[in-house]
């Protein structure tokens, strides 16, 4: 409802911003002992000109994102809580199925949708949480369309799994409260161009589907070190999924931009040394030659470019009870995503963070630490995400990035029963049909 009545108070305020100036340069121009006429009387005479066109790039962006405000709502948003069996023989390739299945850009087929609908792509949330130390998986998607979606992919992929739609989101448990509650709030996400594509269940050989006691999980550390927390602390991984695809007019966006894999097709025709303008066979000799590091890092770019592209970002919210925050759990849990690092490759580390490198200088008294934390509970539980901080350059520095589904897959994914872990329930028994061959009908007496 506050972001209702912002959009609301900007389309009030920027007429009335015209109307103010105006009487201003009335004010000074008859000061100046100039006759503010003649120069008004132009002005008026040219309005259906240049107003329309000022009016339309001043109010642009509170329409857009006023209208699709009223697709996110209308869409709703449903919590699922993913239950696992006691045995998970699949490799993260199923999730990637998943993943690959719920893509859908909700892309708008003409301007109506675009303009008036306010058709756009909507996030899905993929959560992992330590509650005391119980380690829970969460997906949290937009209603319509998806949820029945989600819930038939992951049963198909996953036998024996049980999905639960939760009545009340876990995250309305913490209110903010900086008298109770104690918190700290990072974004992650990769470290280098989004192009280049971090560690693989595929470099880790998980595709191969080896032996359960041969797999190398990459979750483990991370279950295994938020499942140390005490019972008064909470750790919420959250990685918001945006899809991807190409933005044009006709999707309601002014600046044109296409997808990454353009930007992949690029880099590797650099990389290579191919110029489209030179041919002939004596041009072979001057084409550089890769070595095998650089020859792998280009096939694993193409491979990435031929599955379903999300726009990705990670926060994560550590909160505890008031006077008990415990700063050694920081470090060793946001180290876990190192599992992910590929070196000459990518990497995925904090880019942003609730407090500051120097407290003193840059939030003297504490009010600019307060609103960060409060801002990011309220995002975390609308699934909303907002790029905080910004480069010297003055362009945003941990804006989402584009993964692939295999890149999502492998970094949230069903476990199998290769951890073995108290602080990962699993179900005592799998859901199983009733036999085929069960006698029916009434019994008949001998």
């Amino acid at each position: 409802m506050g972001d209702f009545f912002k959009m609301v108070f900007a389309i009030v305020v920027i007429p009335l911003m015209i109307l103010i100036t105006g009487g201003v340069l009335y004010f000074l121009l008859t000061r100046l002992d100039v006759n503010p006429e003649p120069i008004l009387s132009i002005v008026v005479l040219l309005s259906p000109v240049w107003l329309p066109y000022v009016l339309f790039h001043l109010m642009f962006d509170q329409w857009r994102e006023y209208i699709r405000l009223k697709w996110k709502i209308a869409n709703g948003r449903t919590t699922l809580r993913i239950k696992l069996p006691q045995e998970v023989f699949k490799s993260p390739e199923a999730m990637e199925a998943v993943i690959s299945q719920i893509h859908n850009t909700s892309g708008s087929d003409n301007l109506w949708q675009a303009y008036i609908d306010g058709r756009n792509p909507l996030i899905f949330s993929f959560e992992l949480v330590s509650h005391g130390g119980e380690v829970r998986f969460y997906i949290n998607v937009p209603t319509k369309k998806t949820k029945n979606g989600v819930e038939a992919a992951l049963y198909a992929h996953y036998p024996g799994v049980e999905v639960v739609e939760e009545p009340l989101d876990y995250a309305a448990e913490i209110s903010w409260n900086p008298d109770k509650y104690e918190m700290m709030a990072f974004h992650l996400g990769k470290k280098e161009d989004e192009i280049f594509p971090i560690k693989t269940y595929i470099d880790f050989g998980m595709d191969r589907l080896p032996k359960e006691e041969f797999k190398f999980e990459p979750m483990a550390t991370m279950i295994e070190q938020i499942g140390r927390i005490k019972p008064h602390e909470r750790i919420w991984i959250q990685i918001l999924a945006k899809p991807h695809g190409k933005k044009n007019f006709m999707t309601g966006d002014l600046q044109e931009s296409g997808t990454w894999d353009k930007k992949i097709e690029a880099h590797i025709e650099k990389l290579l040394g191919r110029n489209k303008d030179k041919q002939g066979a004596a041009d072979t000799e001057f084409t550089p030659r890769l070595t095998k590091g650089e020859q792998e890092n280009v096939s694993a770019m193409e491979r990435n470019a031929t599955k379903y592209p999300y726009e990705v970002a990670i926060r994560m919210l550590y909160i505890t009870e008031k006077g008990k925050f415990n700063g050694d759990l920081i470090g060793p849990t946001l180290k876990t995503f190192s599992q992910y690092d590929m070196l000459k490759r990518n990497a995925i580390g904090p880019r942003w963070r609730t407090d500051f490198d120097n407290n003193w200088l840059e939030d003297y008294s504490g009010a600019k630490k307060l609103q960060g934390k409060k801002d990011e509970l309220h995002d975390y539980k609308l699934r909303e995400y907002s790029a905080r901080a910004k480069s010297k350059g003055g362009s945003k520095s941990d804006d989402m990035k584009v993964f692939s589904a295999e890149e999502l897959a492998t970094i949230y994914h069903l476990p199998g029963s290769v951890i073995v872990s108290p602080a990962l329930p699993r179900i005592m028994s799998a859901r199983k049909e009733a036999p085929s061959n069960l006698p029916t009908g009434l019994p008949t007496t001998l």
